[in-house]
């Protein structure tokens, strides 16, 4: 009995001296790799980029799935600064509600909430977005937020359950703000988009629209033709 008064007398006089521990902080869990086998089935995707290409290596990736009252977006793209989608009542930039994906200069992916004027991107401080997860990996900016399907009316926030033209973009941050997109004319949906229709859209960058041109392939048949017939 008395080796326990002992021990906890020893105890306080140590708590004295160096203070109570900190408790550790709980793990962070990594971010989950986006599923593309899921793509048309259980969400709604569009890939830009190499035919074949996945979350990781499209120029640009983008998925959509309803989860209760929410749409959950999963985002990414090649780049080392932003990824975007804009929901646009045209296939115009201009008057769009726009949720952006921002690498920061601390290496973070911070979830924001712009409203195009014009050509310009502005940001709203009214943020829809939840549950945000992002990460900066493999020269790729990759991220997953939730947004209500309904919102009270308002200018710069759309209602998701009605159909919106896709407008795709990434480029590259400066000190976390986004400059112009990469490239001159970003992708758009070719039509309206529905949440409540999944398909997997693949949609060939520009690199392989030259090559799947009707044009392109009469004209290499007509030369391999040629090779092979000989020449007089």
């Amino acid at each position: 009995y008395c080796f326990l008064i002992l021990a906890f007398y020893l105890l306080m006089i140590h708590s004295d001296h160096t203070g109570y521990p900190f408790p550790t902080a709980p793990p962070v869990d990594p971010f989950a790799k986006i599923r593309v086998d899921d793509c048309g089935k259980t969400k709604g995707c569009f890939r830009y980029g190499k035919p074949g290409c996945n979350a990781e290596t499209c120029d640009y990736f983008l998925s959509y799935r309803r989860i209760g009252a929410d749409v959950e977006f999963e985002l990414s793209a090649d780049t080392d600064g932003w990824v975007a989608v804009g929901f646009s009542s045209d296939k115009k930039m201009g008057g769009d509600d726009v949720m952006a994906c921002v690498h920061d200069d601390n290496g973070r992916v911070r979830i924001q909430h712009f409203y195009n004027v014009g050509q310009w991107a502005k940001e709203i401080q009214r943020n829809p977005a939840r549950d945000e997860e992002g990460v900066f990996e493999n020269n790729r900016v990759t991220c997953r937020f939730k947004r209500p399907v309904y919102v009270p009316r308002e200018e710069t926030i759309v209602d998701l359950h009605l159909s919106w033209y896709y407008l795709f973009a990434w480029g590259p941050a400066i000190q976390g703000s986004i400059t112009r997109h990469d490239i001159d004319s970003p992708p758009v949906s070719e039509r309206v988009v529905s949440i409540y229709k999944y398909e997997d859209i693949f949609m060939p960058s520009a690199a392989y629209q030259t090559f799947s041109s009707p044009f392109c392939l009469l004209l290499i048949v007509a030369l391999t033709f040629y090779l092979l017939m000989g020449t007089p």
